[in-house]
């Protein structure tokens, strides 16, 4: 068998090997030298981009293990106050000399001179980070992400009892693909009415954190937050205008499935009304599937997929499974979601995640599992800022890779039925996911262009967004409380706002992708890869055309991937 290369780190030839942080003095030197550095020729800017991005790799791994460490373990106040003390003793001092840093390179006369690939790209996001940044906003960031470590607190600790056991709402969550209609109610009703004991708690947590993101708006010279995020998230492909293009196509091209959708499954349910905790039960009346047992299945299994695909992207999972770089299986006191987190100095990111052993968990793990082959695709990038590419490019790292596993899932589901069953499931899941999308960034345009909107008013808007791109099946009748609080659930809306809009579009270049690969899996294998290599050294555009599929968010080219979907689907049913 091929022994397995563990990758290293590049050697620390700015900070030294010795470097570690335990005060913002230790980083203070290396930051004022890189200030005060004189710069004579465009070689000696080059070796100042490599030793800033040398530092600020090192501090992104250090940050980065400090939120692993503390959403592996909410509870524990050691990893709390490790993550506190980065946010509050760290960043704010970084963040006046990132702006410093900025303005020094932009005002270099060898500026111009810098003609290799992403650089273009990388100066672009400097000016906008330079035209956007005041001093005064420091303070108020420090405050956001404080706050925002409230919501993963609150989140974290929510568990409900069922036949006498104490679990979390994520395990509790698999009880909704039970048979039995009435154990599915009563899971339904304890998970939701436990999120709603904390929603007035929620409530005054999001409009304290929109008061201080509509302050840091103001501050920078913006009418709303969502026109400063436009341009803090470096949004220079698109605009406010094409999300509600998104929106709008999303409404006429995806709903009517999503509406033919419930009714087929109403009927095959053979119920009336359609209740929200019927939405996740096989409509013929089997048992959940099983795809894994434990989260050491899962990565046996995950492993053996990718091998199909390519043996190097399985290699990529044996690597983060040699180097403890996993933590898969859900547990109380651990924070809930998932995501894969990029490990700048390594290259080799890790993968959290609330696996229970259902379907959803796959999903999950092939989702991140195509972030982390992004991450080790561009890990040899020689800047920091080549390798953070915008999350329009990352999530069809992410989805594509959902999709293009699919083709080789009969490694979690040995019975043709259960695997013909699975990939129906998912691509229905696709289809419930585009309106979700666009509900959940549509509501937040209206937070935040509305920065003194009332309770009632946030309400009001959330069930009319809501009514726009739902089913119009399912009935709500005697539980509408659950519902108007239902964009709590959304973490996104509290710690990464506007951070949402991106799966949608990646959704769609996703299925793209998947079109390709299955019209040619080498060709189409290729020309993934071929885009993520890039990393952010072309515009999103350019990245997406190097992978063969198009930025394109018009009704037509919707409903051209809708029309591809709904034929893949009716194609698996007649089977």
């Amino acid at each position: 068998m091929e022994e397995l290369v563990l990758p290293t780190r590049k050697a620390r030839k700015f900070i030294g090997e010795e470097f570690t942080l335990d005060s913002w003095e230790n980083v203070k030197p290396l930051i004022e030298d890189l200030v005060s550095r004189e710069i004579q020729n465009v070689e000696e800017l080059k070796q100042w981009f490599l030793d800033r991005s040398e530092l600020e790799s090192y501090l992104s791994e250090n940050m980065a293990w400090r939120y692993i460490k503390m959403t592996c373990d909410t509870g524990s106040e050691e990893n709390q106050k490790a993550y506190q003390f980065f946010v509050t003793e760290v960043q704010p001092h970084l963040s006046v000399y990132d702006d410093q840093l900025n303005k020094k390179a932009l005002e270099s006369p060898f500026l111009d001179e810098l003609t290799d690939k992403g650089f273009d790209i990388t100066v672009r996001g400097m000016k906008k980070s330079v035209e956007i940044f005041r001093e005064e906003n420091i303070p108020l960031s420090t405050q956001i992400q404080t706050k925002q470590t409230e919501y993963q607190s609150t989140t974290g600790a929510m568990t409900v009892t069922i036949n006498g056991e104490e679990m979390t709402l994520q395990k509790a969550g698999l009880i909704l693909q039970s048979v039995n209609r009435a154990k599915r109610q009563e899971a339904w009703e304890k998970i939701s009415e436990r999120r709603y004991q904390d929603s007035e708690k929620l409530d005054k947590l999001f409009e304290e954190l929109r008061d201080l993101r509509h302050q840091v708006a103001l501050n920078a010279g913006f009418e709303n937050f969502r026109d400063y995020m436009f341009a803090a998230m470096g949004r220079f492909d698109y605009t406010p205008e094409d999300c509600f293009n998104f929106h709008e196509s999303v409404s006429e091209a995806v709903v009517p499935l999503l509406k033919i959708s419930a009714e087929e499954r109403r009927q095959k349910m053979g119920i009336n009304p359609l209740k929200p905790w019927d939405k996740s039960v096989d409509e013929e009346g089997r048992p959940a599937l099983k795809p894994f047992k434990d989260g050491e299945e899962l990565l046996d299994k995950s492993i053996r997929c990718f091998d199909k695909i390519d043996k190097e992207l399985g290699d990529y999972l044996r690597i983060m499974r040699r180097m403890g770089h996993f933590d898969v299986e859900s547990r109380k006191g651990k924070a809930p979601g998932g995501y894969n987190y990029p490990l700048e100095e390594i290259g080799v990111p890790f993968i959290f995640m609330n696996a229970t052993g259902s379907v959803r968990d796959l999903v999950t793990m092939v989702h991140e599992g195509g972030h982390a082959i992004h991450s080790f695709v561009t890990r040899d990038l020689p800047l920091n800022s080549f390798r953070r590419t915008t999350a329009e490019v990352a999530e069809v790292a992410s989805m594509a890779m959902e999709l293009i596993s699919m083709e080789h899932w009969d490694e979690f589901f040995e019975n043709p039925e259960d695997l013909k069953r699975a990939r129906i499931e998912h691509l229905n899941g696709v289809i419930d996911t585009l309106p979700w999308i666009a509900v959940i960034d549509k509501f937040q345009h209206w937070l935040y262009e509305n920065p003194t909107h009332s309770h009632e008013e946030r309400t009001a808007e959330w069930e009319s967004i809501l009514n726009q791109f739902s089913d119009g099946v399912t009935d709500w009748t005697g539980h509408e409380k659950y519902r108007q609080v239902g964009w709590q659930r959304q973490l996104h809306i509290f710690e990464v706002p506007f951070y949402y809009i991106e799966y949608g579009m990646a959704q769609l270049g996703a299925i793209s992708v998947w079109r390709n690969y299955k019209n040619d899996p080498q060709k189409g294998l290729e020309a993934y890869l071929r885009g993520l290599k890039l990393g952010y050294t072309a515009t999103i555009g350019e990245i997406y055309e190097a992978m063969d599929i198009k930025f394109d968010f018009s009704k037509e080219y919707i409903s051209e991937l809708m029309s591809f979907v709904k034929s893949e689907l009716e194609s698996l049913k007649k089977a």
